[in-house]
């Protein structure tokens, strides 16, 4: 590799200076030339040929030493990029202050625009986040007024008023964990407390459906963020839901903190489960519901990454979906 890497850097030299090492060959020829036609005796002429060729051979291998020497200081700058301004080398010559220049420019350029995107980009969150804080008075109202007559029309009213919400949730969602501020709180919780929170969120969905829910709790805790594992378990729920017609859903948590929620729905087709989780991907299922919108189980492979957490899933079509969550974490990788 080493030797590689020399010769590597040794033909870059000659090839820069090929018009140098040309130009000094045809000078020598010139110059020998230039002797013989004097009748200059021939060992004279071949012995200075010879020293010109010899001060020639050492000027070139001491510049090329340097040379090599500065081609690895800019190798160890590019392997460390972050320290780049502060680390380049003082500009031998003045074709390398002009480029250091540049990169000095550019830098301050870059710096510009990625402040600018960032500043936009918290502009749309946090129009965003008041939008979708906005809209929950209205729903609530909307909710209230619906809940006051029991009746088949108001349920399904109540239903799509449900769905509104998620999706200004999911929207929201998405946006945070898009963006580049952190918005985690790490700390050990009760996983009870987290799935209880779940279930009551989709309670009536799972009464209006008529669809069993089996839960037995358990005693442990979990190192994540409270908010983001719930927004997880609530999305597989809501998926849960939306493509069960009976039977029942399951949670259940391992001994190894692996969470999985198993259903009786109607199951993912194997050429689409390993796509399940990519960014606007609905398979047969979503295209036959017409509602799915491609990014529920992508927000959650998103935000399970950024938990440390490993989502899986495991299906047959036609006799129902389990999603595993592993939550034995016990060190953070933030992304």
């Amino acid at each position: 590799m080493e030797k590689r890497q020399w010769k590597d850097s040794f033909s870059a030299y000659v090839w820069q200076y090929r018009y140098t090492i040309v130009l000094f060959f045809i000078d020598t020829g010139v110059f020998a030339f230039l002797f013989h036609l004097y009748n200059l005796e021939t060992e004279a002429v071949l012995y200075a040929s010879g020293l010109c060729i010899l001060i020639t051979i050492i000027v070139l291998s001491t510049t090329f030493i340097f040379y090599r020497k500065r081609h690895l200081e800019y190798q160890r700058i590019l392997k460390h990029i972050e320290i780049m301004e502060d680390g380049l080398p003082n500009p031998k010559t003045l074709s390398e202050a002009d480029a250091q220049e540049m990169i000095h420019r550019l830098k301050t350029i870059c710096e510009e625009e990625q402040t600018a995107r960032r500043q936009e980009r918290q502009e749309h969150m946090d129009y965003y986040t008041i939008w979708v804080h906005q809209i929950k008075t209205p729903i609530s109202v909307m909710r209230m007024m619906l809940q006051t007559e029991d009746t088949k029309e108001n349920r399904e009213l109540l239903a799509q008023l449900f769905r509104i919400e998620q999706y200004a949730e999911m929207a929201l969602g998405y946006l945070r964990l898009d963006s580049d501020s952190s918005d985690f709180i790490f700390q050990e919780y009760s996983l009870d407390d987290i799935i209880r929170q779940a279930i009551h969120k989709y309670a009536a969905q799972f009464v209006r459906k008529r669809i069993r829910l089996q839960y037995e709790p358990v005693n442990i805790t979990v190192l994540t963020d409270e908010k983001w594992l719930l927004f997880i378990i609530e999305q597989i729920l809501s998926n849960a839901v939306k493509y069960t017609q009976e039977g029942k859903v399951t949670i259940t948590v391992t001994k190894e903190k692996v969470l999985q929620i198993a259903d009786t729905g109607i199951g993912i087709a194997p050429e689409d489960l390993p796509r399940i989780f990519e960014k606007g991907f609905t398979g047969y299922n979503g295209r036959a519901d017409r509602k799915s919108t491609g990014l529920g189980l992508y927000l959650c492979k998103m935000a399970a990454d950024r938990l440390s957490h490993q989502i899986d899933a495991d299906s047959e079509a036609g006799k129902g979906t389990v999603f595993s969550i592993d939550l034995s974490t016990e060190k953070l990788s933030l992304l």
